[in-house]
C-alpha cells in the first residue's frame, strides 16, 4: 500500500486518522495501541507472511532491552553481554534475509563450487526497523531509553509513517511524544502543515522523480554502451530521480506523522547545495548519518585515537554505511568513495587551517567552485549506487569523462530530458527545502501571518485546504503510473 494509493489516501489513512483521535480522548494507551496495530495492517498490506517476523522482532528486542536495562546499574558485565547478544541477534537476522545469496554467490565464484542460493524474499524495511531497534538496545545500556512500555515501543518501531523506509528513530525522541496528552488531541494547525508536506512530497515523487526517472533508466540498462552526453544525461538524471524521490517520502512520511501531532526527524536539508562532502553527510539521509557517527563511527574510537586510526574509522564506517544500503559490491564502493572523499576532505581541512579555512568561506569563486566539485562528486558515486554491477558502473563512467565516448543511439523518444535536467537542478540549487518552505516562507508569504493567531490559524489552515486540493488533483491528473519508492528496496 503505497502512500500514492487511493486505497491509503482515501480508506486507511482516514479511518486510522479517526479512529486515533476518538478512542485518545478516552484512553491514550488505547489509542497507541490502535495505532500500532493499524500500522501492522499497514506492513501487512505489502506481505503478511512477513508480520510474524516484526512482531518478533519486536518482542525480542523489548525483551532484551528491558532486561539490559534492569541489569545495567547492578551487573554491567551481564548487560553488555546481553547488549552484545541482541546486535549479533538483530544483525543476524538482516544478514540471512538480505546478504546470504550474496556471500554464497562470492564464496561460489572463489571456490568454483556450486552451492544453491537460497533466493530469500527480503522483508520490506528490515533495514530501517533493525537499525531502529539496535539503537534502542545500545540506548538502553547507555541509559537513554528510559520507557519500557510494550505498546509504546511496539508503536516506537511498527509506526506506519517511518517504518518501510525511515527515518531511522531514536528511542529518546519518540516515547516523550507518545506520553504527552497533546499528542491524542486533534490539531488543525497540525493536520494543515502535514497536509502541505505531504503535498509537496507527493509533488516530488509523482511528478519530477517519476518523470526524471525516464532519462535515468534507459542509460543504465544500455550496461555502460553509452556515449558522452548520454552518460552525463543518464547520470544527472539518476541523482535528480534519488533525491526527490527519497526526499520526497520523507516528506510525505513527516507530513502523515504531523497529523497524528507526532513530529519525526527531517532526513535532508538541501544536500546537493553542500559546499563539501562533509557537509553533504550533514544534509543527505541524515537519521542515518547520526546512526552512524552514534552507533559504528564513534564506538569504532572515532577520532579519538589519532588521525591515523580516525582515518580507518571513518572509511569503515562509511564501508558499513555503503553495505547496508545492498547486497552488492556496488554498494560497497558507493560507500568507499564516500570515505576517500571524507579523507581528502578532512586532510585538506588540516592541510589549510583554521585560518585558510576562514579565508576560502569568504571567496565567492572559492565556494562555487566547492560546491560544483562537491556535486560532481556524488554524482560519480551515484553512477555505482544505481549501476546493477562494477563493470556497468565503470564503463558509464569512463563515458562520462571521455567526450569522444558513442554508444546506442536514440537512447530517449524525445529531446527534453537535458531541459528537464536543467530546470529541476535549478530547483535543487535555488528553490528553499521543504521545510524552509512549509515552516519559514509560507506564513511570511500569507497576510494573516500579521494579525491575531486564531485568525492566522483559521487562514493557514484554509490554504492548506485550498493548496493541497488543488495540488492533489493535478498530480493525479499527471501521474498515469506511480512506482514504488526506490529506498523500499533497502
Amino acid at each position: 500500500m503505497l502512500f500514492t494509493s487511493p486505497a491509503f489516501l482515501f480508506l486507511y489513512l482516514p479511518i486510522v486518522l479517526a479512529g486515533f483521535f476518538v478512542i485518545g480522548r478516552w484512553s491514550r494507551t488505547g489509542a497507541a495501541g490502535f495505532l500500532a496495530l493499524a500500522s501492522l495492517v499497514f506492513y501487512g498490506a505489502w506481505d503478511w507472511r512477513f508480520v510474524p517476523l516484526l512482531l518478533g522482532s519486536i518482542a525480542f528486542n523489548w525483551l532484551v532491552g528491558s532486561g539490559i536495562a534492569r541489569l545495567r546499574d547492578t551487573n554491567r558485565a551481564r548487560a553488555k553481554a546481553l547488549l552484545i547478544f541482541g546486535i549479533v541477534a538483530d544483525l543476524g537476522l538482516l544478514g540471512f534475509y538480505k546478504y546470504a545469496d550474496f556471500f554464497i554467490g562470492n564464496v561460489n565464484a572463489l571456490s568454483g563450487g556450486a552451492l544453491p542460493l537460497l533466493k530469500l524474499v527480503l522483508p520490506l524495511g528490515v533495514s530501517f526497523f533493525t537499525f531502529t531497534q539496535i539503537a534502542f538496545l545500545v540506548d538502553a545500556f547507555a541509559g537513554k531509553a528510559r520507557e519500557y512500555s510494550p505498546v509504546h515501543y511496539g508503536l516506537f518501531v511498527t509506526y506506519f509513517p517511518h517504518l518501510i523506509a525511515g527515518p531511522i528513530l531514536h528511542h529518546g525522541e519518540m516515547m516523550p511524544q507518545f506520553r504527552r496528552e497533546a499528542t491524542y488531541r486533534i490539531s488543525l494547525d497540525n493536520v494543515t502543515i502535514g497536509a502541505l508536506f505531504f503535498v509537496i512530497g507527493l509533488f516530488k515523487k509523482v511528478v519530477l522523480a517519476d518523470a526524471v526517472s525516464a532519462y535515468a533508466d534507459p542509460v543504465f540498462d544500455a550496461h555502460g554502451a553509452v556515449g558522452f552526453a548520454d552518460a552525463w544525461t543518464g547520470a544527472l538524471a539518476y541523482t535528480l530521480q534519488l533525491y526527490f524521490d527519497f526526499s520526497g517520502y520523507c516528506d510525505m512520511a513527516v507530513g502523515l506523522s504531523k497529523a497524528f501531532n507526532i513530529d519525526l526527524p527531517f532526513n535532508f536539508a538541501s544536500p546537493y547545495k553542500s559546499g563539501s562532502i562533509v557537509e553533504f553527510w550533514r544534509r543527505w539521509h541524515m537519521t542515518l548519518s547520526r546512526f552512524l557517527r552514534d552507533y559504528v563511527y564513534i564506538p569504532l574510537g572515532g577520532n579519538r585515537k589519532g588521525p591515523a586510526m580516525r582515518s580507518v574509522n571513518l572509511l569503515a564506517t562509511m564501508l558499513i554505511g555503503g553495505f547496508w544500503h545492498g547486497a552488492g559490491w556496488t554498494f560497497v564502493v558507493w560507500g568507499g568513495l564516500h570515505g576517500l572523499y571524507l579523507l581528502i576532505a578532512h586532510a585538506f581541512r588540516g592541510l589549510i587551517g583554521p585560518r585558510g579555512r576562514e579565508i576560502l568561506d569568504r571567496a565567492p569563486v572559492w565556494k562555487l567552485f566547492a560546491g560544483l566539485l562537491t556535486f560532481l562528486a556524488v554524482v560519480v558515486a551515484w553512477v555505482f549506487f544505481r549501476a546493477t554491477d562494477l563493470g556497468t558502473a565503470w564503463a558509464l563512467v569512463q563515458s562520462m569523462f571521455n567526450p569522444a565516448a558513442t554508444g546506442a543511439p536514440e537512447l530517449f523518444v524525445d529531446d527534453r530530458g537535458p531541459w528537464l535536467i536543467a530546470a529541476l537542478l535549478a530547483v535543487v540549487w535555488l528553490v528553499p527545502n521543504s521545510q524552509q518552505l512549509v515552516l519559514e516562507k509560507l506564513p511570511r508569504l500569507w497576510p494573516a501571518a500579521a494579525v491575531p493567531m486564531r485568525r492566522f490559524q483559521a487562514s493557514f489552515f484554509a490554504l492548506g485546504a485550498v493548496s493541497a486540493a488543488v495540488v492533489f488533483l493535478a498530480i493525479v491528473n499527471v501521474s498515469k503510473h506511480v512506482s514504488a519508492f526506490i529506498y523500499f528496496n533497502f
